[in-house]
């Protein structure tokens, strides 16, 4: 009897609908801190994001390792800034034997160029962010379907904080007189921030910090200092500071503090999100052009 009930259980049991198992998070490796911050955002716990250059490094001289290899041939999704600024990324990704989708976030931005190279830096308009958070939202909800709908509503959300900070800086630069707000910085990263809120960037290195600053080229931004004022001189949380000390010296402007430009800082440490860094970035610039010369 005993056994003919426990039979009647199992079959009983049998029929009952099975529950659906949760499905695993998404695996997303972005190639550096700011994207593996959007991503984060975006995706919320839809996905586990890995970012291979942390925070603080620098992904212009980035040396990749067999464990990023490994951890990119598991990964679902791949997600890169482009315009050539992971160097490295295509070799990685080749050698990883990866096969998925790589999300290219600034595609639909129209770079700044120098002739035929163009800028790489374009996170720094947030403006542009928007169109980085649309391409990651499209690719995550495709990726995860059946979680698409969340993924677009904190899409939108984290949107609508990128156009109010970027609302709030330029009514505060557009008090300020464009002739003022001229800033220093050691390499060229933040011209998409200067054409959004016309501030002239002045720096010793272009785009990538891959080389040293030379000799002539701190000197061309000293004498391009004497000859118009700048009250704004920052370092970065990625490069060395010694050209700009040497500016600061050679004119006598002070140092501002510190700007991020590649890289989020460390947890608990400064601006550890995309949108820390950007709020950080604006009010230290604009505190530097708000004072009074000395």
């Amino acid at each position: 009897m005993m056994h003919r009930r426990s039979a009647l259980a199992a079959l009983a049991a049998a029929a009952l609908p099975l529950r659906a198992q949760p499905a695993r998070p998404l695996r997303v490796v972005a190639s550096f801190s700011l994207l593996a911050d959007m991503a984060r955002e975006v995706a919320g716990d839809a996905a586990q994001v890995h970012s291979l250059v942390g925070p603080n490094a620098d992904a212009h001289v980035f040396e990749p390792t067999p464990a990023d290899a490994r951890r990119l041939a598991q990964a679902d999704l791949v997600i890169v800034n482009g315009l050539h600024f992971e160097g490295w990324i295509e070799r990685l990704i080749r050698s990883s034997g990866y096969r998925g989708t790589v999300v290219v976030a600034t595609n639909g931005i129209t770079p700044r160029r120098l002739g035929a190279e163009v800028d790489p830096h374009a996170w720094q308009s947030l403006v542009h962010a928007q169109r980085y958070v649309e391409n990651i939202r499209a690719a995550l909800a495709a990726a995860a379907p059946a979680q698409a709908e969340a993924i677009g509503a904190r899409a939108r959300a984290y949107g609508a904080q990128l156009a109010a900070l970027d609302a709030r800086a330029r009514a505060a630069f557009d008090a300020i007189p464009r002739a003022q707000r001229r800033v220093v910085s050691t390499h060229d990263a933040f011209g998409y921030l200067g054409e959004a809120y016309g501030i002239a960037f002045i720096a010793p290195r272009r785009w990538s910090t891959a080389s040293e600053a030379s000799a002539a080229d701190v000197a061309a931004v000293i004498r391009e200092l004497r000859r118009n004022k700048a009250q704004a001189l920052f370092v970065e949380n990625i490069s060395e500071p010694r050209s700009i000390e040497r500016i600061a010296q050679e004119t006598g402007a002070r140092i501002g503090g510190t700007l991020y430009s590649d890289a989020l800082a460390l947890p608990g440490k400064g601006p550890d999100t995309y949108l820390k860094l950007m709020a950080h970035n604006i009010d230290a610039i604009l505190a530097a052009l708000q004072r009074k010369p000395s």
